[in-house]
């Protein structure tokens, strides 16, 4: 799978992919939905009714795989409205697909429009985050309405009312890119994700920094940020850039994105990429110059514009680097909310449930 934005990455997918291409194995193309929030609920159904604990909201946009994805419960961006449409679309999908235990439907909301991806009827590796976050066993729940026709068991799901989260719970990937540092640790469609981790705190933005630091990526509370972003992404880059710097971060940027900055009011110092001279991106890498770097791919496959190396020297130097604005944007609020917050209570899982009782 691949998103493709131009017809030069177009054609370099064919050719790529020109010898798997055959009249019982075609290209299918579908329309991509741009700049799009995606979220997704399980649900345990007893083919009549359904119960969605929560809704889970990804922090980067559709086009990344939901197993790549950061989530976080509850929604924070999602208006109430919507997420009663979405619990309301789930209900119907499993109900109408005679489900009987538990479900998960995947949905994407662009330009205030709720759209269905998927519906899979099956255990969905987000059950356990679900039942750790909102202290509730989603698969005891299934097991027992799945065996109420031996058991005789009365279970009434048309009760039971989605979850008060009185906190935030951020899902975090977890990925094996250190072990193979000639990969492009850019995310996309493809799952590429090993594992996962939870972070929880009263603020979304300490959540996220925690559930990052579960996977031994801390960002740094002060330094500096390279910012090198692509085109399509310029428009949201402000925002992030904003931030850094009123946080008292040295920005760098690469002359594209130093020049949309600058004329937003931004200071940044322009830095070389790799093909462009001495001293280069690379160079500061390897001075540690870099604190946190912040890079959107670009799509191309000519060499001499290919930021790869970019991410993978991050890697390698062990820098917290960001393929997203999305994640960007989460992480900067997660620094701010640290830098508010530098020494949070340490608060067990069972601490944190009591708050919602």
């Amino acid at each position: 799978m691949a998103i493709v934005f131009d017809t030069e990455r177009l054609e370099n997918y064919m050719k790529e992919n020109a010898h798997f291409i055959t009249p019982e194995t075609p290209i299918l193309i579908d329309r991509f939905l741009d700049n799009t929030l995606e979220c997704e609920a399980d649900a345990v159904s007893d083919g009549k009714n359904a119960f969605v604990p929560a809704i889970m909201e990804h922090v980067e946009y559709a086009g990344i795989h939901s197993g790549d994805s950061a989530c976080v419960i509850p929604p924070v961006s999602i208006p109430e409205e919507q997420q009663v449409m979405i619990c309301e679309y789930t209900s119907k999908i499993a109900c109408r697909l005679g489900v009987v235990g538990l479900i998960n439907v995947q949905y994407a909301i662009h330009q205030d429009k709720v759209y269905v991806l998927e519906a899979n009827p099956r255990a969905s590796r987000t059950v356990p985050i679900i039942s750790k976050v909102c202290n509730f066993n989603l698969v005891d729940l299934a097991v027992r309405l799945i065996m109420a026709e031996y058991t005789g068991e009365a279970l009434d799901l048309s009760a039971m009312k989605r979850l008060d989260v009185p906190y935030f719970g951020v899902k975090e990937a977890v990925f094996p890119f250190n072990m193979f540092p000639e990969v492009d640790p850019v995310l996309g469609p493809e799952m590429r994700s090993t594992g996962e981790v939870l972070g929880m705190s009263d603020s979304f933005g300490l959540a996220f920094y925690k559930a990052l630091e579960g996977t031994k990526s801390v960002l740094p509370l002060s330094g500096s940020v390279l910012i090198s972003i692509n085109d399509r992404d310029k428009d949201a880059a402000g925002e992030v850039a904003k931030r850094f710097e009123d946080l008292g971060f040295k920005i760098y940027a690469t002359q594209g994105t130093h020049t949309y900055l600058k004329s937003k009011g931004i200071k940044s110092e322009m830095i070389l990429k790799l093909y462009e001279g001495r001293p280069n991106i690379v160079d500061a890498i390897k001075n540690n110059l870099l604190s946190i770097i912040i890079n959107t791919p670009t799509g191309r496959k000519r060499s001499e514009e290919d930021d790869s190396y970019i991410r993978k020297s991050a890697i390698r130097y062990n820098i917290p680097y960001m393929t997203t604005l999305t994640a960007a944007l989460a992480g900067v609020k997660g620094i701010a909310e640290k830098t508010k917050k530098p020494d949070e209570d340490v608060c067990s899982l069972q601490d944190y449930h009591k708050r919602g009782k």
